[in-house]
């Protein structure tokens, strides 16, 4: 990771970037808000030609102050440009308005983060996530998910999947290029990964492990799809180290998981793995690593989304820099066989067998 090593800018730029950053909750309510009211949805109906203040205030039924105090801070974020009387649309505007994956991390920081990242300070000071307070009254935010409002859900649920979903293809090229009858999916959340192996592979047999609201809901997915005769669901608080996994199964799959908990609750976690393996089982884990991205904005987004964690999820844990993670993996009782990076948008997927 070689994004963070000088500092490039002169005294001018970085006094004019510490303004950008003053500014930036107001920058970021600006584009929700132009989404929101299809200011950007209707600017782009007109494409180069550009509009007036008062021809949008007619698409969309909002007054036309709103429509120009709105779209005059969005000159200065750079989602318009301006030749009088109209405004354009421009490249980073149209990315807002239409591009999955920052819609995906808008939706995300809106519902989910953003009244809690108010309470990041207290967080890190008490190690706790305060910031949770918004969302529901849960210790941390895991057991509470199928409790939050139909938007969180899916705001949340979109933003998980978006990333892990286009990871699939390869990941299940390279799992079952060995032969599997078994599999244990830890942390199968709504049972995506379970559904693709099955779909993948007629006979594998999934034992999945999660805490009881989500294993609900992965269970009924699986019968809406017709694999309930090979899903097996085992609910389990992987928090409690006296908690056991199934044993004996040809590979147990991690997506996403282990960055949910601190680095002595992964040792913990990957210790019972160790002890539930056959001696020619597989493990399979896919984390997200900052300093394993080709593209800074990559980075910037999960040392972003490590405040979710510390300020909202959990409170202890993040999206780990590599150099960190792997050695628990050896703590644990494990080998590292082979590491890929770059998979879909960024995972790295990580093969290891018992040491």
């Amino acid at each position: 990771m070689n994004f963070y090593s000088d500092d490039k800018l002169t005294p001018l730029e970085a006094k004019e970037q510490a303004q950008r950053l003053a500014f930036a909750p107001v920058s970021f309510q600006t584009a929700q808000a132009l989404r929101k009211l299809g200011i950007l949805s209707a600017l782009t109906n007109y494409q180069e030609r550009g509009a007036s203040a008062a021809e949008l205030a007619l698409d969309t039924g909002v007054s036309e102050y709103g429509v120009a105090v709105l779209l005059d801070m969005a000159l200065s974020i750079g989602l318009v440009t301006w030749q009088a009387p109209n405004y354009q649309l421009t490249k980073l505007g149209h990315f807002v308005d239409h591009d999955a994956m920052t819609i995906a991390n808008i939706d995300f920081v809106a519902d989910i983060c953003y009244q809690g990242m108010d309470k990041l300070t207290e967080s890190i000071q008490q190690a706790k996530p305060v910031g949770l307070q918004y969302l529901g009254d849960w210790e941390t935010l895991y057991p509470g998910l199928s409790q939050l409002t139909e938007q969180q859900k899916n705001s949340w649920f979109n933003f998980d999947h978006y990333y892990s979903d286009r990871s699939f293809g390869t990941l299940l090229e390279k799992v079952f290029a060995t032969p599997t009858t078994s599999l244990c999916d830890i942390g199968a959340n709504t049972g995506k990964w379970t559904l693709q192996c099955c779909q993948h592979d007629s006979q594998v047999q999934v034992t999945m492990v999660d805490l009881p609201p989500q294993l609900q809901v992965a269970l009924e997915n699986m019968v809406t799809h017709g694999f309930q005769q090979r899903v097996q669901a085992q609910a389990c608080d992987l928090l409690n180290p006296q908690n056991a996994l199934p044993e004996g199964k040809d590979v147990y799959w991690m997506s996403q998981f282990l960055d949910c908990f601190s680095k002595e609750q992964i040792v913990s976690i990957l210790t019972r793995v160790t002890q539930a393996m056959r001696p020619d089982s597989r493990v399979y884990i896919l984390e997200l690593f900052p300093d394993c991205q080709p593209y800074e904005s990559a980075s910037h987004a999960l040392n972003a989304t490590s405040l979710y964690f510390t300020a909202i999820a959990n409170g202890n844990s993040r999206f780990y820099m590599s150099h960190e993670f792997l050695p628990l993996i050896e703590q644990a009782g494990l080998t590292i066989v082979s590491q890929t990076d770059n998979i879909g948008l960024g995972h790295t997927l990580i093969e290891c067998h018992k040491a």
